[in-house]
């Protein structure tokens, strides 16, 4: 029997190299796993048919000598990603049957591995919530609490790494959407530097602010899924080359206090102070920092992010593809489309999207907001004078119950007080698994300089004791 609880990228490679299982085995380990628990998990939308057909050809790649480290490597990934054939529908009706027509870069280069693709999984409409239940086909449990959320919006993609039924998964962050249902569901969730992963083939929220990475149990599966992933790509003006370098000396880590005061679940305070005393007791400097202008990161995510959301959602009018509905003229067959195929939550923020972009507005917030990213990231160069990492909790609470927060959107809102800094900035950031508050799993947040990826998965292995 393979033990799901303990094997790692590394460990499969090895196994599936020596022969004590072979790729197909492997697979069918997850899809046991899968039907057993997935109905009620609903991290799955749909568990792709050829999945053994995938892993037979991985097989080949075994026999033949030629395989790498991710081939045979069972992966989930989120409903936003494109796999040429499959349908992408982003959790929405309005996408509910549409079949992608190219792989995104992300996959192209999973398949050049011969990377298994066990499904797509469950994510809030278009990405845009903090808990997988703004999703159109069911929220998404958390596998350590089933009256509780998996977090969002790439809350499919944790669960399914965390219910063992996949060994990795990817997932975007467009606010924390990685990181957040990462620290609910006990796993390292990654967030690299804006351009390092191409975001060619993911369904767009916000521009400049979306990226992909990977879920996964450990620090070293994460960075082994994120150098297959990463580069330059020509279809994707935004990417950016990798020179990350591991730094040897010891690390300073920077803690801005006087911004975790308010709102912070008792356990999560008292676990991330045990957290940095863990650090010290390692050899690392821990000094408080201070970040002036952090307390309007929120406000200022919440006007950008719904921005660019309106203009990407734009494209989604019923003419082109994806859902359409017929009203007595054009005009209306749009409103028809768009009032019946977005959710709740997507026309709260295509709404305050388009109010925010219109003429006598667009000043006073947008590109005030977007003059307040910059100082906000000023903050943080700033910073990083004194600091090699800032460190703060990833979420100001455990995972809710499900149903807690969903008719108070900014109370869901301010889940993200932590994350969407990374996003802001453009920075790294990665969550690891730090603790519990009962049983519900709890994270611990590091963000680093642009680029400095390497010294987040050193210092992630280090506390982790991989």
């Amino acid at each position: 029997m393979i033990d799901l609880e303990k094997i790692t990228i590394k460990k499969a490679h090895e196994a599936l190299k020596r022969g004590d299982y072979t790729c197909v085995e492997l697979s069918k380990r997850y899809l046991e796993e899968i039907k057993k628990k997935n109905k009620e998990i609903n991290a799955y939308l749909e568990v792709f048919s050829d999945v053994l057909d995938q892993a037979r050809e991985a097989n080949k790649r075994f026999q033949a000598g030629t395989a790498t480290m991710l081939t045979g490597i069972p992966f989930a990934i989120k409903d936003n990603i494109l796999i040429k054939g499959r349908i992408a529908s982003s959790a929405s009706k309005i996408l509910e049957n549409y079949h992608a027509v190219y792989d995104a870069t992300v996959i192209e280069k999973l398949k050049k591995e011969d990377a298994v693709f066990l499904g797509r999984t469950n994510m809030d409409e278009f990405a845009m919530g903090g808990s997988t239940e703004n999703s159109a086909f069911g929220v998404t449990r958390n596998p350590h609490d089933m009256e509780r959320v998996a977090g969002g919006s790439s809350g499919g993609s944790a669960a399914a790494v965390a219910m063992g039924g996949a060994l990795v998964a990817l997932g975007s962050d467009t606010g924390g959407s990685i990181r957040q249902p990462a620290s609910f569901c006990g796993l390292v969730g990654f967030k690299p530097t804006y351009g390092r992963i191409s975001r060619y083939g993911l369904m767009a929220l916000g521009s400049s602010l979306d990226q992909i990475g990977p879920f996964a149990k450990t620090v070293s599966d994460t960075e082994i899924v994120y150098n297959a992933i990463k580069g330059m790509d020509k279809k994707d003006s935004t990417t950016i080359s990798n020179n990350s370098e591991e730094k040897s000396k010891k690390l300073t880590i920077g803690i801005p206090r006087h911004f975790l005061s308010e709102g912070i679940h008792k356990d999560v305070i008292k676990n991330f102070n045990e957290s940095i005393d863990k650090f010290k007791k390692m050899g690392y400097e821990v000094m408080d920092i201070t970040l002036p202008n952090i307390p309007y990161s929120l406000a200022v995510y919440y006007i950008i992010m719904p921005s660019e959301a309106s203009s990407n959602l734009a494209r989604y009018d019923g003419m082109r593809y994806g859902l359409h509905k017929d009203g007595k003229d054009g005009i209306e067959d749009y409103f028809v489309t768009r009032g019946e195929g977005f959710g709740k939550e997507v026309r709260r923020r295509i709404l305050l999207g388009t109010y925010v972009l219109s003429s006598g507005y667009y000043d006073a917030y947008y590109n005030r907001a977007n003059a307040a990213r910059r100082i906000i990231t000023d903050d943080f160069y700033k910073a990083f004078e004194k600091v090699d990492i800032i460190m703060t909790p990833t979420t100001p609470t455990p995972a809710f119950k499900i149903g807690e927060k969903s008719s108070d959107p900014v109370s869901m809102y301010l889940e993200d007080i932590f994350t969407v800094t990374a996003n802001l900035t453009g920075m790294p950031a990665i969550s690891i698994p730090c603790g519990f508050s009962g049983k519900l799993p709890l994270g611990l947040q590091m963000t680093v300089r642009h680029g400095d990826e390497a010294t987040l998965f050193k210092v992630g292995k280090e506390f982790l004791g991989e």
